[in-house]
């Protein structure tokens, strides 16, 4: 096979309707667009348009809440693919695992704001691991393996802070309770 040889398929391509060439053509005086009005103009977009009747879009109650601009993106990865890397040899086991480590041997992708550890499936390595975020299953699951599982600190701070602020608020509320 040559460059020169190659071609498409017979019926890959359709050549393009050209519109607007005679009356003859079939397509040509309105170039297929029909008589007058909006729809035959360029440049219009009727999407959502009910014909002045309240779009359903707006007749629908808003739900919800979209916390876009706080909100923060992890790479998962359960406990159960850590141990299927260190089964494979792509993690070893005696070096602590951290998110340089497990992007290297091709378990996450590119985050903002780190990994976070969760506690799908079994780990009976001993492992040492240090991620930005960790639910309580997979601590659990890696200490009962014989691992230590590390919260980054800026997770922790911000849990300290969340907590600083919850012991606050009970504070306030019983100090209200006993003026009462």
């Amino acid at each position: 096979m040559r460059l020169n040889e190659i071609k498409d398929n017979p019926g890959a391509t359709k050549p393009r309707k050209r519109v607007g060439r005679g009356i003859g053509s079939g397509s040509g005086k309105t170039a297929g667009k029909g008589m007058k009005g909006q729809k035959s103009r360029s440049g219009v977009s009727l999407l959502g348009f009910e014909g002045g009747q309240m779009p359903i879009y707006r007749r629908l109650p808003k739900r919800g809440f979209n916390n876009a601009n706080f909100t923060k993106d992890y790479a998962v990865i359960n406990v159960g693919r850590l141990q299927e890397a260190v089964d494979n040899k792509r993690i070893d086991a005696k070096k602590p695992v951290t998110t340089a480590v497990l992007a290297e041997a091709g378990l996450v992708k590119k985050s903002k704001d780190g990994v976070r550890l969760l506690g799908q499936g079994e780990v009976t390595a001993k492992l040492t691991i240090e991620v930005e975020g960790a639910s309580k299953g997979a601590i659990a699951a890696v200490e009962k393996a014989g691992g230590t599982v590390t919260v980054s600190e800026t997770a922790l701070a911000k849990g300290a802070a969340t907590d600083k602020k919850s012991a606050e608020a009970e504070d306030e509320s019983t100090t209200g309770d006993a003026d009462a």
